[in-house]
């Protein structure tokens, strides 16, 4: 478990993302908590570079369906990185465990069978308190994370 602010970064180490395209796919499911990390993304992305008519955000039901739309952003959008956004908190059922394992595979097997960088950026935590200390709160925003990861999973993709 983070403990500390893991948002932090070195700009220098950070390749300039002004000629790559971004898609990030945002469940609508703890919006609150997906908006905020929606924004953080954004930020970083452009704090590096990115150009904000280069970014396009489709947004979906929940975070099982972050699979497909990251899938159809693919097929249908010229992007060098997809962000996926979500945010699963632990319930009383095992739907909690389905959800985060079906995400998990999901982008994973994108990774996979595309060329396409898919960054996973679900927050799959216990408590909403959990959430919110990662999208914004004591432990940084794990969408600046996320942001940095597809800038450089973008430039991997030119070697």
């Amino acid at each position: 478990m983070a403990t500390t602010n893991l948002s932090y970064y070195d700009k220098a180490t950070i390749p300039n993302a002004n000629s790559y395209r971004f898609g990030i796919v945002v469940s609508e499911w703890n919006d609150d908590i997906t908006e905020n990390l929606f924004l953080g993304a954004q930020k970083a992305l452009l704090e590096n570079g990115a150009v904000k008519e280069h970014i396009i955000r489709w947004n979906v039901p929940g975070s099982f369906e972050l699979i497909y739309g990251c899938k159809k952003m693919i097929e249908t959008q010229k992007v060098d990185a997809i962000i996926a956004i979500g945010n699963v908190i632990q319930g009383e059922t095992k739907h909690f465990d389905f959800v985060c394992d079906g995400v998990t595979q999901g982008i994973k097997d994108l990774n996979i069978k595309y060329d396409i960088p898919v960054i996973f950026c679900v927050l799959t935590d216990n408590t909403k308190q959990q959430s919110i200390d990662r999208s914004g709160g004591k432990h940084g925003n794990k969408g600046i994370e996320s942001a940095i990861a597809a800038i450089k999973m973008a430039a991997l993709r030119e070697f």
